[in-house]
């Protein structure tokens, strides 16, 4: 059978046309995010399944994220951009920006954990390459949200908007009140709780040091 583009058989194809535009309910997101991974797996050669294998991720689950068929959560897209050596925003960007942005709450997007107890909402445009990055991170009532090692370099500053949190370091394991904050080494594991009965909002910048 002869291969088609993005299934993983041919990472020297050229790039498909352009799909048609999608309908207004589509998330433009999931869009972005699938061109993003395409466009990147192809430029380091690899296939969707020599990515699975670098990644751990299912090659299915891969492929319907590339054809924007399936929204991926948080944490698969840090695994992703771990196994290709980008910083996380690589994969959320749709291009160049320049001059002021205004990036209203209502047309921004935020990206939930598996359980959706976690959300985080970009507060900076998600256009051209960067390497300090501006979240907002939401945690639901007991949440508890682990995550792997980002790239080798990347810091976590993180001021607790409301609280009580608690955040998991390679140093241990620290609460935090409303107006508190931390940083951090966070190329290792690292995690984030709600300790607490209600929601609990924190501010992260993001650092890659290179």
């Amino acid at each position: 059978m002869a291969a088609t583009p993005g299934d993983g058989s041919d990472p020297a194809s050229p790039p498909a046309s352009p799909p048609a535009s999608p309908p207004a309910s589509v998330d433009q997101l999931v869009g972005v995010i699938g061109d993003n991974l395409r466009a990147f797996r192809r430029r380091q050669g690899l296939s969707v399944d020599g990515l699975a294998q670098l990644s751990g991720i299912d090659p299915s689950l891969l492929a319907a994220i590339e054809e924007g068929r399936h929204r991926p959560d948080i944490a698969t897209l840090w695994t992703v951009a771990k196994a290709l050596d980008l910083s996380f925003s690589s994969l959320l960007s749709s291009g160049g920006d320049a001059g002021t942005t205004v990036i209203r709450r209502a047309e921004s997007r935020s990206l939930t954990s598996r359980d959706g107890r976690f959300t985080s909402r970009a507060l900076f445009p998600l256009k051209g390459e960067r390497q300090v990055e501006f979240y907002e991170l939401r945690l639901s009532p007991g949440a508890d949200e682990a995550s792997d090692g980002h790239s080798p370099g990347t810091v976590e500053n993180i001021l607790v908007g409301r609280g009580p949190v608690e955040i998991v370091t390679a140093d241990g394991e620290h609460r935090l009140e409303e107006g508190d904050s931390i940083l951090f080494e966070a190329d290792v594991p690292h995690g984030y709780r709600n300790p607490g009965d209600g929601e609990a909002v924190l501010y992260l910048v993001m650092s890659y040091i290179l």
